[in-house]
């Protein structure tokens, strides 16, 4: 048993260790969403879908290890938490201690990569945003004004430049 705990504390290190990294990366992202750097937005997220690819390796582990401790404990690996393993580890204090820090500095990486990650995502939304609405305001431009012409023919709220049966056969 001793040894499975030691695994499990050993991948989730190495999961906490990746997560930071992920947490450099969205946080190097913030500035060039800002500065809309769409080669250096491209790089950043290939790099995160790198460490993500061993983030979901690392998962993997972690789930065979804990279905391993939950088959010696003799309990249902899908009610056994982390929080409930590190209360059952009163007779391995030294584990408990190791368990329960990396658990806690886990909790605490992934709660700031989620605030990161939704800080990163309202700038992408402003941005696309502002995108659409330069788009809006160039198209706006091309059509042509309706204007106050107090001719006749233009009276009925007529277009500048737009004249009745004049079509060009020869274009």
């Amino acid at each position: 048993m001793a040894s499975l705990v030691e695994n499990l504390i050993t991948v989730l290190s190495e999961e906490c260790d990746e997560y930071e990294i992920v947490l450099g990366l969205a946080r190097s992202k913030t500035p060039v969403i800002v500065a809309g750097d769409l080669d250096a937005l491209g790089k950043i997220t290939e790099d995160e879908q790198s460490h993500a690819d061993r983030l979901q390796n690392l998962d993997s582990t972690r789930s065979k290890v804990t279905a391993d401790i939950a088959n010696v404990l003799n309990r249902d690996v899908k009610e056994l938490k982390l929080r409930t393993l590190i209360g059952l580890l009163d007779k391995s204090p030294a584990e408990q201690k190791k368990l329960a820090e990396v658990y806690d500095r886990l909790t605490t990486v992934v709660h700031e990569l989620a605030r990161v990650n939704d800080q990163n995502s309202e700038l992408l939304k402003s941005s696309l945003e502002m995108v659409d609405f330069e788009l809006n305001l160039l198209n706006s431009l091309k059509a042509a004004p309706e204007t106050a012409n107090y001719s006749r023919a233009n009276y009925t709220g007529g277009t500048l430049g737009v004249t009745r049966g004049t079509f060009d056969a020869k274009q």
